[in-house]
Formats: structure tokens, sequence, C-alpha cells
């Protein structure tokens, strides 16, 4: 199994989600809520793009 997204339309409020899941299956990511289909994969494909260099900031050390 590999990583992969999911995307899906919430019965509740109409909007659309995406989790990445590991390749375990656990969700690593879980995204907003966004408007339309397009959007969210304009969502994802923005974590695609920065999340390799991305820094990791800890707020616990502010």
């Amino acid at each position: 199994m590999t990583e992969k997204f999911e995307v899906w339309e919430s019965s509740k409020d109409g909007l659309w989600y995406f989790h990445l899941k590991a390749p375990n299956g656990e969700v690593i990511v879980s995204s907003e809520g966004y408007t339309s289909k397009d959007n969210c994969t304009n969502g994802i494909e923005s974590v695609k793009k920065f999340a390799p260099t991305a820094d990791t900031h800890d707020t616990q050390e502010e």
C-alpha cells in the first residue's frame, strides 16, 4: 500500500474535504472544507507542492 489522498463531499455541510493517508492507512493530514471539488483538488496540489520544503515550527518553544 502507498500513501494516498482521499476526496469526498460531506453530506452534512456540502463541502469538499481531503485526507492524506500514510501507507498503513493512518490519516496524517485532514483538510479544511472547500466549496467545490476543484478547490479541494487545488488544496491537494498545494500540499504536494509546499510540504517537501516546509520548515517545522515548534510553537511550544515560544
